[in-house]
């Protein structure tokens, strides 16, 4: 990868040199908490030190604040070495862009207000209850839609002006936004959640055995939110399966706690997968029924849980701006995410391995051969290389399957502008199709279409 002097027209320098080694663009910073991690992480590379930083956002005040937080943060751990730059609106959008070596992707299209709130105040008038509604059911395909409709754009400014760059998604809903950019676009896509780097210890955490975790191995593999632990072994080798289904069932007998749909997954398939119960109840048809209450009481779903969540990180949102920009020391400890080790492994050529989303391939040959799939990749100078991880069992590969195909139709919907492929892609989704008519998922549909509309954030065309 070849690194050049900068352009430094844009807004805002809070650096000193114009000669950087690289240029890291994050799109939606004013996701400010999450810039930081990335951020932060990536300065603490020695390799990266001196690298240029472009702040993306449409929202002026975020960005801000972002951009204020960003540049006392440089001069806490980085002694001011990289330069930070600001840049608002779609005007400036190819600026920020111009010359990326990496783009993180974190936007939210819409918003809690109206978009998340459109996505599940609506389907409730059709009896229609989410959890998270922002990977699949009916919530999730509505903000794949709206979300593409603004990637496009992305797309065809990241070709034009940066088009080696590496375009790191953290967006929601992961396999439809990263399949679409690897299916449709020329950009270099994977995408990248924080699940799987959990996903052993929180499962271990849960049924008592922290013990194990120092020294475990794993696999995991299979889609974003639904990747399988397939194999989980303590330092010596030793299975660690048997005893950790004995006392998740117990668990599931006893107590009520927040994990249970994934330990009646690990009860009834066999496997435990990396994405929280709250999100993996809604994936499918079992947990969430009308007229059906006591389904919800026995599993311990949290309805509405996405739109609570919003209220609170809106409300503590201004406690943690006073926090992190009182004074001028802010810190930071290198976090779990995958985004400046593989910057890192790319510009420095020691490899490491990633949880990966990515175009199937044969991947794992008993799914779609053009689905986005979860899987072990490797990272070095030659960029990022799925690795072979396999058939799933059965029935994870039906469980998979049931969600990639709306996640494929939703992709093309998207694409082409499709009503008909997006009522055939909610139709598809296993908990909007158990709870409603053909009928009346096209009258939902329609009903979303015109309000994501209405408030400015269409979907279609």
């Amino acid at each position: 990868m070849l690194y050049h002097k900068r352009d430094t027209a844009g807004s805002g320098n809070s650096g000193k040199s114009e000669e950087t080694t690289m240029k890291l663009t994050f799109m939606g910073a004013g996701s400010t908490v999450f810039s930081k991690n990335v951020i932060g992480d990536t300065m603490m590379c020695d390799e990266f030190h001196d690298m240029e930083v472009a702040l993306y956002d449409i929202n002026a005040e975020r960005l801000e604040e972002s951009y204020l937080l960003i540049t006392k943060m440089n001069e806490s751990i980085n002694d001011g070495k990289a330069t930070v730059r600001k840049y608002l609106g779609v005007e400036q959008r190819k600026d920020a862009l111009r010359g990326a070596d990496f783009v993180v992707n974190a936007i939210q299209v819409g918003l809690y207000d109206p978009c998340t709130i459109i996505d599940f105040e609506v389907p409730k008038k059709y009896g229609l209850r989410q959890t998270i509604a922002d990977t699949l059911g009916i919530g999730g395909i509505f903000r794949g839609l709206r979300t593409i409709h603004v990637l496009k754009d992305f797309a065809r400014d990241i070709e034009e002006v940066c088009p080696n760059a590496w375009f790191l998604n953290y967006t929601n809903p992961m396999a439809i936004l990263s399949g679409y950019m690897q299916r449709y676009t020329n950009v270099k896509t994977v995408g990248l959640c924080h699940s799987v780097q959990v996903c052993a210890r929180d499962l271990l955490n849960h049924v008592g055995m922290e013990d194990k975790l120092e020294g475990c191995r794993t696999k995991i593999a299979g889609i974003n939110h639904m990747a399988w632990l397939l194999e989980i072994t303590d330092k010596d080798g030793n299975d660690l399966y048997p005893e950790i289904k004995r006392r998740a069932k117990e668990k599931n007998a006893t107590e009520k706690h927040g994990d249970m749909v994934r330990f009646d997954y690990l009860d009834k398939l066999g496997y435990y997968c990396t994405e929280s119960s709250e999100h993996n109840a809604e994936y499918n048809p079992f947990y969430i029924k009308a007229g059906r209450d006591d389904l919800i009481e026995k599993f311990n779903i949290p309805l509405d849980e996405y739109p609570r969540r919003c209220v609170n990180q809106i409300a503590k949102w201004e406690q943690q701006k006073e926090e992190l920009m009182a004074g001028g020391n802010v810190q930071h400890t290198r976090s779990r995410e995958y985004a400046s080790h593989i910057m890192e492994a790319i510009v420095t050529g020691v490899p490491y391995k990633i949880g990966g989303n990515v175009i199937n391939r044969g991947m794992i040959p008993n799914l779609p051969y053009d689905a986005c799939v979860e899987v072990p990749c490797l990272v070095d100078k030659s960029g990022i290389t799925p690795t072979y991880a396999g058939a799933l069992p059965l029935q994870l590969a039906a469980m998979n399957s049931s969600n990639i195909y709306p996640q494929m139709l939703t992709i093309e919907a998207a694409r082409t502008g499709s009503r008909d492929l997006i009522y055939q892609a909610a139709m598809m989704d296993p908990h909007t199709g158990a709870q409603l008519s053909t009928d009346e998922i096209v009258s939902l549909c329609d009903d979303l279409i015109a309000a994501h509309t209405a408030a400015g954030y269409p979907v279609v065309g």
